[in-house]
């Protein structure tokens, strides 16, 4: 390996970037995407690169599904670029799901086990809160602060709703009870918010209606193997690297109710020096985040020959 470079940092996308026909042109002219898909669908026991190039949409979308999809889709990406250049970036990071796919590129999980935990997940997930009780809502054009203070206002007769996601400056997603979060809409927009939109998603993700979700998923996440990194990833919930894996088991825990903080998560690793980020696995997501967060940092997508291209551009 040629080496480290510092000013350098890869992002993993989560569940919303997910497509029929993802990296199916950069399967093409690498192998190792197609071959990727298959050990995950032989770990998961139905084919999932199919699902990937053929749909339905509505069945990649279903959570169980895209999950594992997604974490497939952002290894099969890095695994392209480890063997297309021997540069490696200095940090890490994925954005909710996207935190599996950074631990799978980092070493500190086995790829079949990333799958199987993440497929775990998602069932976990579904099954913690039943249908039509959550909801999330994306609400753009207040600040944080005054975000909190909706979610305080709206949080009462035993319906809760909590910040979910900080994404970028004036854009945090919510989450919780679908009555709390509708008030909860009602009144950013009130205090001046530009939209508060129910999200369509079938989870609420990233609030305490998953703990749940959390208790049984610690149990697993117990009997899983976890190694050293070999590069540090910086986690959601508490935007630090760990290197110990009984943290790094908490911090997983923990993002299950826990916030995204990923406006400090970019923004850390733009203090240690990254100056340059790829958006690693299908979409533009974050690196339209990145716009409003480091708006001088560079940022590329890969996820086609062309992306790969402009992501070897970055090297220093």
């Amino acid at each position: 390996m040629r080496g480290v470079d510092s000013g350098l940092a890869f992002i993993f996308p989560g569940q919303g970037s997910q497509s029929v026909g993802m990296l199916a042109e950069l399967a093409q002219s690498h192998g190792s995407v197609a071959e990727t898909f298959a050990e995950a669908s032989e770990t998961l026991g139905y084919e999932l690169w199919d699902l990937v190039c053929n749909g339905p949409e509505e069945r990649l979308n279903a959570t169980r599904q895209t999950q594992p999809a997604m974490l497939a889709a952002g290894v099969a990406a890095w695994r392209v670029w480890c063997r297309e250049t021997d540069v490696r970036p200095a940090w890490l990071a994925g954005h909710s799901l996207g935190e599996y796919t950074a631990l799978v590129c980092a070493g500190v999980l086995e790829f079949r086990d990333g799958i199987r935990l993440v497929a775990e997940r998602a069932r976990l997930m579904q099954e913690a809160v039943p249908e039509h009780v959550g909801a999330m809502a994306a609400v753009l054009g207040l600040d944080d602060a005054q975000v909190l203070t909706v979610c305080e206002q709206a949080s009462h007769d035993g319906e809760r709703v909590t910040a979910a996601n900080f994404n970028a400056p004036g854009q945090v997603v919510i989450a919780g009870h679908r009555e709390a979060v509708a008030r909860a809409t009602e009144l950013a927009k009130a205090a001046g918010a530009k939209r508060a939109v129910i999200l369509p998603v079938s989870v609420p993700s990233h609030c305490p209606l998953m703990q749940p979700a959390a208790d049984a998923f610690r149990g697993i996440l117990a009997a899983i193997p976890l190694r050293l990194p070999a590069l540090p990833v910086i986690h959601n919930v508490d935007v630090a690297a760990h290197a110990e894996p009984e943290a790094m088991r908490e911090a997983l825990t923990q993002q299950l109710c826990g916030s995204v903080r990923w406006v400090e998560t970019i923004r850390h690793m733009a203090a240690q020096g990254v100056d340059r980020f790829v958006e690693c696995g299908p979409g533009r997501v974050l690196a339209g985040l990145n716009k409003r967060i480091v708006g001088d940092a560079r940022t590329e997508a890969l996820f086609d020959t062309s992306s790969l291209l402009k992501a070897k551009g970055l090297l220093a």
